[in-house]
């Protein structure tokens, strides 16, 4: 479908400010929502908002569906009165420049835990809620919560190392089991609720200052989720659990030895049997909780490198060939209009143009892929259709002057940067603005700019360093954020270019 002309930022709910350790979902979202609506922007884009695993990356999480409870904001759980201010007086010294995930996983687990085991004694009011919540999701709930609560009981071990009348789903082992954690599973549902129940209200808070929500819903699930143990006939896999095959991106630019992902890779034939239903499902639910929809890694609808399960790098794999067409038209079938932006970066054949243009799905253009080669780079911004969404850089990029720094200070200066000041007429002085006016006076329908451009910040402010194990996913905003003067100039961009009115 197309957008209107319209322009946004790009800013994970784990980077806002706050004294709790992490960013969440309470009242300094609500002041960003302001800050946005102020400056004119029609946009807010996150990333996934899932529980996340193993390196904190949230393309890396437990469910599919479940919500990522650390982002739950303490402040609205006081106003609500599930939770007494003087539990807030005494924290923990978190780190502001920084997520703090060990810490926060540790004081916001114990705070969440004390919250609902006192459930009985909410409010009435939220008490209906959370019954509804449970009756409405229980498709999806139940088996996450026990899941959640079965991890928990096996020393967090993954899914295919528990017994083995867990890991293959026995019906009278999943009967005992939530029996013997009931209080366990009880909890993790209403926490569950409380996450949403915080969504939702700074949905219904933005949507009132007319801003919309783009949201992250990656292709893959991860190994160790809710939604392979219970799905296992879906995926790829050995009788014992492990995956015969596992996806990746062959070499590249952010790799020599490819990037290995270890995600399992669908059993398309199974999944055509009922009409591809579990994807339907998961676009519906991200329908509900996104008015934009960003799919991450759109290409593997036609095919992924599939690399053999016990490879130790991704670069002796092979492409696959999948029905991505039969997918988005069954999807489409059941849900009408698809407000998806397809994440078409990386090795791209004719075949996902094909896919891509089928739907009307706008593409992604990334500026810092435009410059030192040839004319025809599609990434120009001369080359454009009106139906892309260009943005400066995405989370996988360093920042436009950490990526800026980096090649004035190498010692043989590449092409790209006598490119860059010919086409843009620019010194680069105040490169993330040269990057963000060019993207804003564009055709592009959609013009998306990472809150660390619009700061100005260095690589210190980076997100994500693909193919590396730790240290990512961290930055926080902080005090060089400063709401007014920052939105004054935005907002000047935007009305100069007619952004204003998506």
């Amino acid at each position: 479908m197309r957008f209107p002309r319209a322009s946004g930022v790009l800013l994970h709910i784990t980077s806002l400010p706050g004294r709790f350790g992490i960013g969440d979902l309470g009242p300094e979202a609500r002041k960003f929502a302001d800050f946005l609506a102020a400056a004119g922007q029609t946009y807010w884009q996150v990333l996934p908002l899932g529980p996340t695993g193993y390196g904190d990356s949230p393309y890396q999480a437990f469910s599919a569906f479940a919500g990522n409870v650390l982002l739950i904001s303490p402040e609205d759980l006081v106003e609500d009165g599930l939770l007494t201010g003087d539990y807030l007086e005494d924290l923990p010294e978190f780190a502001t420049e920084r997520v703090d995930y060990g810490g926060v996983y540790e004081w916001k687990s114990r705070m969440l835990a004390e919250v609902c085991s006192e459930r009985a004694e909410w409010p009435k009011q939220i008490r209906e809620e959370l019954k509804r919540f449970e009756a409405e999701n229980g498709w999806w709930l139940d088996d996450n919560a026990l899941f959640t609560a079965l991890r928990k009981r096996n020393g967090h071990k993954a899914w295919f190392e528990w017994p083995d009348s867990l890991k293959l789903r026995e019906p009278g082992a999943l009967a005992a089991a939530r029996s013997q954690y009931a209080e366990d599973v009880e909890q993790e549902k209403a926490q569950q609720f409380l996450f949403f129940r915080q969504l939702e209200r700074l949905r219904e808070y933005i949507r009132e200052l007319g801003i919309k929500l783009i949201g992250d819903v990656p292709l893959f699930v991860a190994l160790d989720s809710a939604d392979v143990w219970c799905n296992q006939d879906k995926f790829q896999l050995d009788a014992d659990g492990s995956p015969k095959f596992v996806a990746g991106v062959p070499p590249d630019y952010f790799s020599s030895k490819g990037q290995l992902w270890g995600n399992p890779l669908y059993d398309w034939d199974r999944m055509r049997e009922d009409g591809f239903g579990w994807w339907t499902a998961r676009f519906e639910f991200a329908m509900r909780m996104f008015d934009v929809v960003r799919i991450d890694h759109f290409r593997g609808f036609c095919g992924v490198w599939a690399v053999p399960g016990k490879n130790k790098t991704a670069v002796n794999g092979s492409w696959t060939t999948d029905p991505g067409h039969e997918v988005f038209t069954a999807v489409k079938a059941a849900l009408g209009e698809l407000p998806f932006i397809a994440e078409d970066l990386g090795h791209i054949t004719p075949d996902v143009v094909a896919l891509r243009e089928a739907f009307g799905f706008p593409g992604m253009k990334i500026l810092q892929y435009a410059f030192g080669g040839d004319a025809g780079n599609e990434f120009l911004p001369h080359n454009y259709s009106a139906n892309c969404v260009v943005y400066t850089g995405t989370h996988d990029n360093d920042t436009t002057k950490g990526w800026w720094d980096a090649m004035i200070e190498a010692e043989d200066e590449p092409p790209t940067v006598g490119h860059l000041r010919e086409y843009l007429r620019t010194e680069g002085e105040d490169i993330s603005w040269d990057l963000i006016r060019a993207a804003w006076m564009s055709v592009a329908d959609t013009a998306i700019a990472p809150m660390q451009d619009v700061l100005g910040l260095g690589n210190e402010a980076r997100m994500n360093v693909p193919a590396t194990a730790g240290g990512n996913w961290g930055w926080r905003m902080g005090e060089e954020w400063d709401p007014e003067k920052t939105g004054d100039r935005l907002r000047e961009m935007t009305v100069l270019f007619e952004r204003s009115g998506g």
